[in-house]
């Protein structure tokens, strides 16, 4: 599995602020106020996975006082992170077009919906960054330099 592309995250959040945009543009009038619920839930799932890249990253590193870590595990936080890190980019790249859209707007329901809008943007960088903190966490790390001096197709004493 390679890791995520910084490139797929940004083409994802543009395409989702797109589509945010033209439907807040079409269907304002018949929509009720924007939502909390997502944003603290995006809130929660950041916060989450911040601790586990912590604890994972610990275990990895074989840090003192940590237990082994469990390779499946690890598999399973990476495509967790993978997943995280594209579904936050494209929340984030909808809240933005939201936010775009509602900045433009000169009504008092337009006003009032901007705070969700911030919000939403907030907390799906939040979890982006926590995503791909996890996933940098759960990377196997490079072995230690052969006692000859590292080339390990090379054999002691030949050049």
């Amino acid at each position: 599995m390679r890791p995520t592309s910084f490139s797929t995250l940004v083409v994802a959040a543009l395409a989702a602020a797109a589509v945010g945009w033209l439907l807040l543009s079409s269907f304002y009038t018949r929509m009720p106020r924007l939502p909390w619920l997502p944003i603290i839930v995006l809130a929660t799932l950041s916060i989450a996975e911040a601790i586990l890249a912590q604890n994972t990253s610990a275990r990895i590193e074989h840090k003192p006082g940590t237990p082994r870590v469990d390779p499946l595990a690890v598999a399973r936080y990476a495509v967790l992170a993978k997943a995280s890190s594209l579904a936050g980019a494209i929340f984030a790249g909808f809240s933005a077009g939201l936010l775009a859209w509602l900045a433009l707007e000169p009504t008092k329901a337009a006003t009032d919906d901007v705070p969700a809008a911030v919000g939403g943007v907030v907390s799906s960088l939040a979890l982006i960054g926590a995503a791909l903190w996890l996933e940098r966490a759960c990377r196997v790390p490079d072995e230690p330099d052969q006692k000859d001096g590292g080339d390990p197709g090379r054999r002691a004493g030949h050049p």
